[in-house]
């Protein structure tokens, strides 16, 4: 091989023969070292059967690649790497490859992100496409576009007989599918494509619709037949939304997959005749984790096992959906004929049947069976909920270890009792009556070590915080400054006792704690309009300090912390605990915690802390009000704190929109004592606690005096939102609106106090 690509030295004499022929014709075949695009370009023109063209080790920036040719069976055409592992596709990059029997291996896409819509496409355009190619062995990891609401795919899939296979795809954080199988021409259906042995990294929770990490078609194209097998894949935290897996096409197959603690799941949401077999779905008791849910027709269900699942409606365990009568071809088409066997369902907390009926979906489940299965709850409660008539399912011959359900009077037999872990990881029952029910005691489960490349690390996507090095800190001009811009991911940075005034905006970009070496002893001021800044790749934790507005410039809209106000990428964390904030009233609207547009937390956490003092919001969470079904915080914990004097409101928490593809927000706001608050004349939410549209929300054990009420509006879905055990010494009552849903409101209201 030449450095410069041109005019290899290495050729090597094939000799392909005849299977019926008594002659034999010689090709050579050509290995193509490049070093720099140029000389890629130049190699790429004119490439045949057989040759190879390796990329040098390095950084390859703003790298189109165009890969094309027609290989033979047997035979291909080959891009790779110099080392796999040592070439890197960073900044505005992508791949296309168009034409027959093609191969890629061994790139990395890291650093960077697509140009286009698709980051690996197999197509050169929609008239020269991919077909009897391979993509094995390559990584994308956090090869997102800096824009989180901008979307791509970054893998698609067109033309026939194409194979995706042991490969590392990790971290994509902003919208649009991981990966997707497109049938969106003739010759890109019934394809026979294989998805194999491949590495689904953790995809962090968008706060939107579409992040999914595979979808197979569209609703447009989903009464046609696809042909895609998805087999011995692990999806290993995929978290972006309700559907992990979205089926939109017939008869593919989906076998052998494990789901390791994915918020989601497997869903066969329009087409045909799918096969979903030897699946292992292991929630651990994470929420939200679900597994299967079922739509369409001729669905076949089997030899699947569930553990661990605590996911519920359209996310739960197991479902069995209402159709829409007559349904148009993107909505709900009715359950007929699904065979549900040979399953495995232990401690699932729910199984949803007829779910999601309303007056739209209202076509019950016809002709089909649940049977030969096993249903194991620890807790000996029943894990099924029935929301509309189920006579057209039939039960046979399923058993389980007791629990009674009112609604399904036969087919479930009591007959399981303890159970044994396998060698295999799963549990099994050790009774004979119930050896033969469930899933298979020779399944084989797809483990993580199995999937994706060897050369490549599986990394955690989240630094925990105090993961770092620990750094003493001392009163001084600047020195809280100086210790965040030399601070690591992951350090905590302690504080001694004393006042620390920040003349500048302390600016987080990392994971990072900074916290009182003795709880109350340190005081932080500033002299900024903003105090502390969470800009994309941080999250902070605040312990045991005093923070005090006193040396605030004299504005209006002071925020004493927030986020990037734009377009923040990465999700955030952040936690205040053992604290105190006062004086925050230097001016009007001076609010605790504003979060930017396009901002998303994984969580907010408030503990023990005390409020005082404050002519804001505590936290203001509502910027995403184009009704979309954004929202900024996916878990919102409020717990044990005082607030005393804060004139805006304590939570304005906001999720507009119908859309049914996200779990939050959640709210828990419990065991807090509240006194004359949220009545400023500036308090635009004109609540305590403003919750609109989000989906969890548990106020409990509160005392409230003198304050503004809690105002709740029910937008989408089936919101669980319970307040209970709450003292209101004059304060009003909360008021709970249904927006959507006709008639009364569902919220759980309970032993709650009101006195004046």
């Amino acid at each position: 091989m030449r450095a410069s690509g041109i005019k290899p030295l290495l050729a090597a004499a094939l000799l392909t023969c005849g299977q019926a022929s008594l002659f034999c014709v010689q090709a050579s075949a050509e290995e193509y070292l490049v070093r720099d695009q140029d000389a890629y370009a130049k190699v790429a023109k004119n490439l045949e059967a057989g040759d190879t063209v390796v990329l040098a080790n390095g950084v390859w920036s703003d790298f189109e690649i165009l890969f094309t040719g027609n290989g033979e069976e047997g035979n291909p055409i080959t891009l790779t790497a110099q080392e796999k592992g040592k070439v890197f596709i960073s900044g505005q990059s992508n791949l296309r490859l168009a034409g027959e029997h093609l191969v890629v291996s061994g790139l990395v896409f890291k650093d960077g992100y697509t140009p286009s819509s698709e980051v690996v496409a197999f197509r050169r355009n929609k008239e020269h496409l991919a077909n009897n190619s391979r993509v094995t062995e390559i990584v994308i990891e956090d090869f997102s576009k800096p824009e989180r609401m901008e979307s791509d795919y970054w893998v698609s899939i067109y033309g026939k007989n194409n194979r995706f296979d042991h490969n590392h795809l990790a971290g994509k954080r902003n919208k649009g599918v991981t990966m997707a199988v497109r049938l969106n021409s003739e010759a890109s259906q019934e394809n026979h494509h294989r998805i194999d042995h491949n590495y689904f990294g953790p995809r962090p929770v968008l706060g939107s619709n579409g992040g999914e990490t595979l979808r197979i078609g569209t609703s447009h194209y989903s009464l046609t037949d696809s042909f895609t097998v998805v087999e011995n894949n692990y999806f290993d935290r995929c978290d972006g939304e309700v559907e992990i897996i979205s089926v939109k096409s017939g008869k593919n197959i989906l076998r052998n997959n494990t789901f390791f603690e994915s918020r989601g799941t497997l869903t066969m949401r329009h087409g045909n005749g799918n096969l979903i077999e030897g699946n292992v779905f292991l929630g651990n008791g994470v929420d939200h984790t679900g597994g299967i849910r079922v739509i369409n027709a001729d669905q076949q269900v089997r030899n699947n096992y569930l553990e661990g699942l605590t996911g519920y409606r359209f996310g739960s365990g197991f479902t069995v959906m209402n159709g829409v009568p007559n349904s148009p071809i993107n909505r709900y088409h009715r359950v007929v004929n699904a065979n549900i066997e040979n399953n495995s369902f232990i401690n699932v907390d729910h199984i949803h049947l007829a779910a999601g009926a309303d007056q739209e979906r209202s076509a019950t489940p016809q002709d089909s069976t649940i049977s030969e299965n096993i249903f194991y709850s620890e807790n000996g409660k029943s894990p099924f909920s029935v929301f509309d008539d189920i006579s057209g399912i039939t039960f046979a011959n399923n058993v389980s270890n007791g629990f009674v359900d009112q609604k399904i009077h036969q087919g479930i037999e009591s007959g399981v009792g303890k159970l044994r872990r396998a060698a295999n990881g799963l549990l099994y029952p050790q009774n004979a009556s119930a050896a033969e029910k469930g899933a298979s005691r020779d399944l084989a489960v797809t483990t993580k070590e199995l999937t994706g490349v060897s050369w490549y690390p599986k990394s955690e996507p989240v630094t925990p915080f105090n993961s770092g090095k620990t750094t003493r800190v001392s009163p001084g001009e600047d020195a809280l400054f100086d210790a965040i811009e030399r601070a690591e991911d992951g350090d905590t940075l302690v504080l001694e006792s004393g006042s620390y005034n920040t003349r500048k905006r302390l600016s987080v970009n990392k994971t990072l704690t900074i916290k009182a070496k003795k709880q109350g002893k340190v005081t932080i001021t500033g002299e900024r309009p903003v105090m502390f800044e969470i800009q994309d790749g941080g999250s902070l934790a605040l312990d045991g300090l005093v923070i005090s507005g006193a040396n605030s410039p004299d504005n209006a809209g002071n925020i004493l912390i927030r986020t990037a106000p734009w377009g923040m990428l990465k999700n955030y964390r952040f936690s205040m605990t053992n604290s105190r904030v006062e004086s925050l009233d230097i001016n009007h609207s001076y609010h605790f915690f504003d979060s930017g547009h396009r901002a998303f937390a994984d969580t907010i956490t408030l503990v023990n802390n005390h409020f005082e003092n404050i002519t804001g919001d505590l936290l203001k969470l509502n910027k995403e009000k184009d009704d979309l079904g954004i929202y900024n915080a996916e878990y919102v914990t409020v717990t044990g704190n005082t607030f005393t004097q804060v004139q805006g409101a304590l939570v304005d928490l906001y999720r507009g929109g119908t859309d049914e593809s996200t779990f939050g927000p959640h709210l828990d706001f419990s065991n807090n004592v509240v006194a004359e608050s949220s009545q400023g004349k500036r308090n635009k939410a004109r609540a305590l606690l403003k919750l609109h549209g989000v989906q969890v929300s548990d106020v409990r054990d509160n005392r409230i005096e003198n304050s503004a009420g809690i105002v709740v509006e029910h937008t989408v879905g089936e919101p669980v939102t319970r307040i209970a055990n709450n003292q209101f010494f004059k304060a009003p009552l909360p008021d709970v609106k249904e927006l959507v849903a006709e008639g009364p409101h569902t919220a759980i209201l309970a032993n709650n106090e009101a006195k004046n």
